[in-house]
């Protein structure tokens, strides 16, 4: 029997990644470089491998540049972006589903509280959930599994009772890895990386039926 939803924030609920990937190459492209998305999709949903930070690599091509002030202009440009956007289609009406069928309600989420909160708040979403579990709350973030099962903690129920919504390779892998049922929908960012193993997609939220979904599925 389903008992919980646990939800991605970055890309799932709230497509903050686009705005993010597209003013890294608005940023590379002003220096005549190129950032493939093969670099950027290993940290989309957590971190694989050497972690990679765009303005760190950026800063290494050019000594006049310095890696902070680069991250910074990054986030203003696609602040003003993700300030203005909705969350994505079928998010509301989903939760509203779990609210009505009597299901517990999380979000985990690699980023930290500061981020996922803060907007979590300025959608009106916040208090929907029963609880957010953040990457400063566990000590990996995906694809370990430690986000999910801290979740599945906090809710009190089984993997087997859960299902994740994801957008990412790294989430889809660490739902894997805590045993949790898994539905991906990806975004532009995501939609070209590759997935390990056998995933179950769906092109958006809103074609996602709760009540045709079986527990452990």
């Amino acid at each position: 029997m389903l008992k919980a939803i646990i939800f991605d924030f970055d890309g799932l609920i709230l497509d903050t990644e686009t705005p993010q990937y597209e003013a890294w190459q608005q940023i590379y492209a002003q220096r005549g470089l190129g950032l493939s998305l093969r670099d950027w999709g290993s940290i989309v949903g957590g971190q694989t491998g050497t972690p990679f930070d765009p303005g760190v690599q950026l800063a290494s091509q050019d000594p006049t540049l310095d890696a902070d002030s680069l991250n910074q202009l990054a986030d203003r440009i696609a602040m003003e972006t993700i300030l203005s956007s909705p969350p994505l289609p079928g998010v509301a009406s989903l939760i509203r589903q779990g609210r009505e069928q009597g299901l517990k309600l999380a979000v985990a989420s690699s980023s930290p509280h500061s981020w996922v909160d803060g907007h979590l708040q300025r959608l009106g979403l916040f208090d929907q959930f029963d609880t957010v579990v953040c990457r400063e709350d566990v000590a990996h973030p995906k694809p370990a599994p430690d986000l999910f099962v801290e979740a599945l903690r906090r809710l009190d129920v089984l993997p087997a009772q859960a299902l994740v919504l994801e957008d990412s390779p790294n989430g889809a892998l660490a739902a894997r890895r805590a045993g949790i049922a898994c539905r991906v929908v990806r975004n532009p960012v995501t939609m070209l990386l590759a997935f390990e193993g056998d995933v179950v997609e769906l092109d958006s939220l809103e074609q996602f039926v709760l009540s045709q979904f079986k527990a452990g599925g």
